[in-house]
């Protein structure tokens, strides 16, 4: 019970006497995302800009995985998912929710910090209102389908409405049939079931969070696929996307030069020699619509690329 109650403590935030707080202070969000240099908003969560979120959609979870692999993260990869479309990834940065099954003398306090700060409705409808676009809503609901649905199609228009992505919830969903209506989204969940969420609290709103065997902290990107989520540190987007670029375009020269037979698979699959290597680079000049990147982008890491 003693660790149970610290637990709570940490999430809900304990910042002085007498104050709590769902929500990081700016120095808390800070302290979780302590690699991210660049651009945070109001509270403190990492902001990666669109145009690395778009790009990064276009990578496969295997070449973002790579490059957390080799970066000591190893932990940030969650399958087994049931979705609304098989065939619509998403990609967004987390806004992340704890629940924890519900105890009424802290659901009380939790409900009093909600009021002092002017939130409304249930708790779970709390963190739909804070999303904004390019968000994606990922919360811990402890695997609870029977339940523990957290949205149906009402919340579900309105997450969309505001954040033009999806879900994805250690958790359940009702309303798999409305849900589908909705163009353009998605929902990565545990399972789906005509109850409503019951004996459920929030106990903290954009903290870090388990999803499964991967940790999930707040501003971290989220890439959606049907293999699985992967969860990107936001310090490590713009590596992963240079990188995966990267190797997408090494595989699309070395799957010519297969198809062609102008090298064999030992070859391409083994480190080039310096024949391939202008191969390469001729092949690159030759063909500049292929290049995602700028080429000043891919000129800058191929420099440092052992190859």
């Amino acid at each position: 019970m003693k660790k149970f109650i610290l637990v709570i403590v940490a999430l809900v935030g304990i910042t002085g006497l007498g104050t709590a707080q769902i929500e990081p202070t700016f120095e808390q969000m800070k302290f979780y995302t302590p690699d991210w240099q660049g651009e945070r908003d109001a509270g403190g969560r990492p902001i990666v800009h669109a145009e690395l979120l778009e790009r990064l959609l276009n990578l496969s979870i295997e070449e973002a995985w790579g490059v957390l692999r080799g970066e000591g993260y190893h932990n940030q990869f969650e399958g087994g998912w049931e979705m609304i479309h098989q065939d619509k990834p998403f990609v967004g940065r987390a806004l992340t929710v704890q629940y924890m099954p519900n105890r009424p003398d802290i659901t009380n306090q939790i409900k009093r910090v909600g009021e002092k700060e002017n939130r409304i409705g249930p708790s779970n409808s709390w963190p739909i209102d804070m999303l904004k676009e390019g968000d994606v809503y990922v919360a811990d609901g402890f695997g609870k389908v029977i339940d523990g649905t957290l949205i149906g199609d009402n919340l579900g228009n309105s997450i969309y409405s505001k954040s033009k992505t999806g879900v994805v919830f250690d958790g359940g969903a009702r309303d798999l049939e409305g849900l589908s209506k909705i163009e353009g989204f998605n929902a990565f969940t545990r399972g789906f079931d005509p109850s409503f969420i019951m004996e459920m609290m929030v106990t903290g709103i954009n903290v870090p969070i388990r999803i499964g065997r991967a940790t999930v902290s707040p501003g971290d990107v989220v890439l959606a696929k049907r293999e699985g989520v992967i969860f990107i540190p936001a310090h490590l987007v713009e590596k992963v996307v240079i990188t995966g670029e990267f190797i997408a375009l090494r595989d699309k020269f070395g799957h010519e030069m297969l198809r062609k037979g102008i090298y064999t698979p030992g070859q391409i699959d083994t480190r080039w020699t310096d024949e391939i290597k202008n191969a390469f680079l001729k092949w690159l000049d030759d063909n500049p619509d292929e290049i995602p990147m700028s080429r000043e982008e891919l000129d800058e890491y191929m420099k440092n690329r052992t190859w």
